[in-house]
């Protein structure tokens, strides 16, 4: 699998997020709100969407000074939690 295609399959996470937090947060806003169950849900989107960007960054940087985009890894949440970039 290339760089390209790996990074076209987390692009593709990232989307399939992205999709899944919209919906939750349309149904936050809901009469009913959000029950506990979904509400952890939610935040464990953020979380990982905020990984999915951080890897993504990561790879793309590698690729652009000619190292392997593939030694890129997951950072625990703390790490990347909030990263605004």
């Amino acid at each position: 699998m290339s760089a390209s295609s790996d990074d076209q399959g987390i692009l593709h996470t990232i989307n399939g997020l992205v999709d899944e937090e919209h919906a939750l947060r349309e149904r936050s806003v809901g009469t009913q709100g959000l029950a506990a169950e979904e509400r952890e849900r939610l935040r464990a989107v953020e979380i990982e969407l905020d990984q999915c960007w951080d890897l993504l960054r990561q790879r793309r940087a590698k690729s652009e000074f000619g190292e392997d985009p593939a030694a890129a890894q997951v950072r625990p949440p703390a790490e990347v939690e909030g990263y605004q970039g």
